[in-house]
Order: C-alpha cells, then structure tokens, then sequence
C-alpha cells in the first residue's frame, strides 16, 4: 500500500511534495515582476535580479499556502471529482510532511524577504497572513472569498514594487485587484456549474448564484477597462512617460478579457486560471504581445523612476 500511496521511497514523497507545492501556479506571481517593467528597469542587471529574487521567494511562499490549503480541505478534496487526487487528498502525502515543508517553505519566504528588503518582508508577511486567514476561514464567507483573492495579487503588485523602492501607480493596483477579482468570479461560476455538488466542496458556492456572479464579472469587467484605461491617460502616466502611447496597450487588454470570457461563457471553462494562460494561443499571444509593447513604449521615451 505504501508503495501504491507512492511515499515508500524518497523520490515517491518528493514527487508527491512537488505535486503539492504546484509549481505550475507560478504564472500568479508575475505581477511581481509588473513594477520591473513600468519603472523601466528591466534593462538593470541588478534591478532584475533583485525583481527575480523576489518572484522567487513569493513562488515559495505561495507553495506553503496551497500546502496548507490542501491539509485544511483533505476531507472535502477526497470527494471532489478533480481534487480527489492531490497528494494530501489521495493520502500520498501525509498531513504531517505536508504542514512542515508549508512551514518552511514560509519561514524561507520570509527570511529572504528580509533580506533583500525590510517592506518587502512585511510584505511576504501581510500576505502569508492574508492566506492564513483565507484558508482557515475566509474562505467560507460569501463575497470575502473573492476579496482575498483579489488582495493577494495587490499585495504581489506591492511587493514587486517595494523590493525596487519604487512607487507604484494607483491605478496599477486597482487593475490588478480588479483583474483579480474578475478571474475569481469567473473561477466561481466555473465551480457552481460545472462541478457536481460544488457547494459540498466550498461552503461559499451555497450563497452565490450564476445570476449574481454574472452581474458582478461583468460590473468588474468594465471597472477593469476602464480603470486600465484612464491609466494611461491619466496626467501622472503621461509625465512619467512623456507620452500618451500606452494607450495603444488598450486594445490587447481589451482582446485579452473578451478571450476569457468567450472560454467562459461560450467554452465552459475557467476552473484553471493559470492553465489557460498557457495553453490558449490567442491569450498567449495577447498577452505577450502587451507585455512586449508595454516594454517598447517604456524603453523608447525618457522617463521618472515612478511606475
């Protein structure tokens, strides 16, 4: 049986534990590297690598959290049709093992956050503590549950930003916060319709409706739109960037939430936030695309050390 649960041998747990860090997540934290890019700096060789450093350690960071997660909704996960085979849910991997690399991989996260700077540890610790509560209760509370969510990128956009010193727009942290909150209403409805008794698996699914999370993508849709928008014709960006010329980024954000919204509504998907990212082309390249002319228009004119 032992060999069957995989955790007979060393490489068996290894695996089961990387299985459970879900190391394929990483695409969340690259809202980190968001303030490299609008400061300006990704040409720095040190600015980057203090910027790599810190997606590093939230990579961490966010392993212990979903380490955690897994050991809180075991008993839950073992009657989810998808989650039934997490290594915790499956019993490859014992609680006990699971709690003491979530532990470390925290205490890690935090000790190098110190290092590379005093804000940027507070921050690794404001959103270790912000899981904390998420996964001990708030997740079970209507409305609260997307909240969170949506905060944790904010602090991730935070965080790129203070391990630069850098200041980092306002408007920049309400699109991430509302792009956020848009891919958790949309994981939501995701949950309520397509799973088989989702409200067994998430407490929080048993007050919502697809009624109510339809209304509130779409007032979260056109508040991210328009938010990103006046970004860039906001006075502050254009003396910063003495241009206007990120106004022509609108149009790939633009393409880039009305894709996921097709997967959404027309496809059935958006379960797997981070998979779409990665294996849908037109989003792919939507997103690269922005990121690469974003890049450009950085590069291309003279600037302030504001993003």
């Amino acid at each position: 049986m032992a060999d069957q649960a995989g955790i007979a041998t060393p490489m068996g747990l290894a695996r089961a534990l990387l299985a459970g860090a879900r190391p394929q997540q990483w695409t969340k934290n690259l809202l980190v590297l968001a303030a490299l890019v609008f400061a300006g700096r990704f040409t720095d060789a040190g600015f980057v690598v203090r910027s790599l450093l810190a997606f590093a350690l939230f990579c961490a960071a966010s392993s212990a959290v979903y380490l955690l997660n897994d050991v809180c909704d075991a008993e839950r996960d073992r009657k989810h049709p998808l989650k039934h085979t997490r290594p915790v849910a499956s019993g490859a991997l014992p609680a006990r093992v699971a709690l003491l690399a979530s532990g470390l991989l925290a205490a890690a996260a935090v000790a190098g956050g110190f290092l590379l700077r005093l804000p940027f540890g507070l921050t690794v610790v404001a959103y270790l503590v912000l899981q904390l509560a998420y996964s001990l209760a708030l997740k079970r509370v209507v409305i609260l549950d997307v909240l969170c969510v949506a905060a944790g990128f904010v602090l991730r956009a935070d965080a790129g930003a203070v391990v630069l010193d850098v200041e980092f727009s306002t408007w920049l942290m309400i699109c991430a916060g509302l792009l956020a909150l848009f891919l958790a209403l949309a994981k939501r409805r995701y949950e309520l319709l397509e799973v088989a008794n989702a409200e067994s698996h998430r407490r929080s699914l048993a007050h919502y409706s697809p009624q109510m999370l339809d209304q509130m993508i779409a007032v979260v849709t056109a508040s991210t739109l328009m938010a990103y928008t006046l970004y860039t014709f906001d006075d502050a960006t254009v003396a910063k960037f003495r241009t206007d010329n990120l106004k022509w980024t609108i149009p790939f954000v633009l393409y880039g939430i009305f894709r996921y919204l097709y997967l959404v509504y027309s496809q059935h998907e958006g379960g797997r936030p981070s998979r779409h990212l990665l294996t849908d082309r037109p989003l792919l390249i939507a997103v690269l695309l922005y990121a690469l002319v974003s890049a450009w228009i950085v590069l291309s004119t003279p600037m302030g050390a504001t993003p």
